[in-house]
């Protein structure tokens, strides 16, 4: 498949390889390929990061529907990126999500700009620089952040 022996994601690959049954993997592969992924991407996806195919099969359609439909990408910049899929839907994706959508309308990002590293940065750094730029512009915009994040947890 690819992978270094000598290196760790090996070890994690064949981890999640040993963790589910081949019909359970096959399943996983169908959801990805339904969100019209082809063979490659998916190996690809598996390759940068094996634990996308340890989610469930609801995580990866929640995320999947997430990014296409709601955020607009092409499922093959998530194949990209196949960690975006393991982070939590209610408490990361959708928050941050409308932060970015904010941002967006308003003008201040353009569309797909920095979208990974919105998502995939610490809670201090998606402040610090998606939030705390956009203040004075955005008054209340860090409040709006914490009241998404408040909903999040009911």
């Amino acid at each position: 498949m690819g992978f270094n022996p000598q290196q760790m994601q090996f070890v994690v690959a064949v981890f999640c390889l040993r963790a589910m049954t081949k019909s359970t993997l096959d399943k996983k592969v169908e959801v990805y390929r339904k969100w019209g992924l082809s063979e490659e991407e998916i190996r690809l996806a598996f390759k940068k990061n094996p634990w996308c195919m340890m989610i469930s099969e609801d995580k990866i359609n929640g995320a999947m529907d997430y990014f296409v439909n709601k955020i607009g990408c092409q499922s093959s910049y998530v194949a990209r990126r196949p960690g975006l899929t393991l982070y939590s839907l209610k408490k990361r994706l959708l928050p941050r999500g409308y932060i970015y959508q904010v941002l967006l309308s308003k003008g201040l990002i353009k569309k797909h700009e920095y979208l990974s590293s919105l998502f995939n940065s610490s809670e201090n750094r998606f402040i610090k620089k998606f939030i705390n730029p956009h203040k004075e512009q955005i008054p209340g915009l860090l409040e709006l952040y914490k009241e998404r994040l408040m909903d999040s947890r009911r």
